[in-house]
């Protein structure tokens, strides 16, 4: 039922637990916050909301249940490896058009390793940790020296397996992850590595299964958690040793609140690298196409993962997440003001809601021969164009490749 809004302002140091934000006394696109409103379910989240504002805007008529509380970390669990630190400040070296050749050859060579890796796998053939290091490296270096190119290029890829896909994706995430919490570059390959094998134990699974359409049975889906088990018996015979790696094998699928699996792990008995191997997984299985259900918008994924912060997922680090990819993440397909569909082609730091990005239709969705390219925060006053909503991959028929690719 529809509601007249009523609002009162409110200083950030008098919020209480169970109110909802509606506006902010500075700009959503400022924070790390979702853009239309922010629910205080615990002390966390007014602590958060204090580094941005004095006072806010309280939506009177709607009431947040409070977070659920989750468990301490036992204390025997082992101190956090001293690598996945944040030491490091990072910025683009080279230019976004420098770099867009090195990306491409360093997604070539890790996509014709992920590929050979699943086969290898299938065919009873051990992991090489010598070969999987070598493909990652020149992704982590790409990824270093600009924080869009490696991903425009990735955007383009080939959407004909999943599971290689899934594992480059993924791998690239934990890079660009890595770079933005600012981690050592040592660090960051072994995240990256562990991105790449993260579901390595599915290539063990029937075809079948992975490829099905409907529900799975209670059966089945105990079968298909067994990916787990079976990715750290493919390590542990390939003699893969690397904590990092280990550990995003084993705890991509543990939650924050407890909820997950194998071990029903909480809070920060998971390990940090298990706990961002866990927004990475989820994030980019949301915003592809799987034979179950379409794919959402990775904007939309974005504030889904917000959504279950301090839940399934650790609050701070879908913050990290979020202004790491930026409200509109490169790759993301757009709708324009104007009625023209575009591809965000790059982030604009300085104006997270207004990066550069590639026209590819008309007013009416008709493709145009060539793509335009405009930077949205350095337009003509006479014709301004913004950013309204976000779309699924594929809408109106569109498939950037056919602009970009040879």
């Amino acid at each position: 039922m529809a509601y007249d809004l009523v609002e009162r302002r409110v200083f950030v140091t008098d919020l209480e637990v169970g109110m909802y934000v509606s506006r902010l006394d500075c700009e959503w696109s400022d924070t790390p916050f979702p853009l239309q409103g922010l629910p205080i379910a615990s002390q966390a989240d007014i602590d958060r909301l204090s580094r941005f504002c004095k006072y806010v805007f309280v939506d009177m008529h709607r009431k947040v249940v409070p977070a659920r509380v989750v468990p301490a970390a036992p204390a025997a669990r082992p101190a956090p490896n001293p690598r996945l630190v944040a030491r490091h400040t990072y910025a683009d070296t080279v230019s976004f058009e420098e770099e867009l050749p090195r990306a491409r050859e360093a997604f070539d060579g890790m996509s014709r390793f992920a590929e050979r890796l699943v086969d290898d796998i299938q065919s009873g053939r051990a992991i090489e940790p010598g070969a999987v290091e070598e493909a990652v490296r020149p992704m982590v270096a790409s990824v270093l020296r600009s924080g869009d190119a490696f991903f425009w290029i990735e955007s383009l890829r080939r959407r004909d397996s999943y599971t290689y896909q899934h594992a480059v994706a993924c791998s690239t995430l934990a890079a660009a992850f890595g770079r933005h919490m600012g981690f050592a570059s040592e660090a960051i390959v072994s995240l990256a590595t562990g991105g790449l094998l993260m579901d390595v134990g599915k290539a063990q699974l029937p075809d079948e299964l992975l490829g099905r359409s409907g529900p799975l049975s209670d059966e089945e889906w105990e079968l298909a958690r067994q990916h787990v088990s079976e990715g750290m018996a493919i390590l542990d015979h390939a003699g893969v040793s690397d904590p990092e790696v280990r550990d995003m094998v084993l705890t991509h699928h543990e939650r924050f609140d407890g909820t997950g699996y194998p071990a029903g792990l909480a809070g920060t008995a998971i390990p940090l690298s298990g706990r961002m191997a866990a927004i990475i997984d989820t994030y980019h299985a949301m915003s592809t196409p799987r034979p179950y259900r379409p794919a959402v918008s990775q904007h939309l994924a974005l504030r889904q993962l917000y959504a279950g912060r301090d839940r399934e997922f650790q609050g701070e680090l879908v913050e990290q997440f979020q202004a790491c990819l930026g409200v509109y993440p490169t790759g993301s397909l757009v709708e324009l003001n104007t009625g023209e569909v575009a591809i965000v082609m790059m982030q604009n730091q300085a104006r997270r809601l207004q990066p550069r990005v590639a026209i590819l239709t008309r007013k009416d969705k008709s493709a145009l021969e060539e793509f335009l390219i405009i930077d949205l925060m350095n337009q003509p006053d006479s014709l301004r164009r913004e950013i309204l909503r976000t779309l699924p991959v594929g809408s109106h028929g569109i498939d950037p490749r056919e602009y970009f690719l040879p």
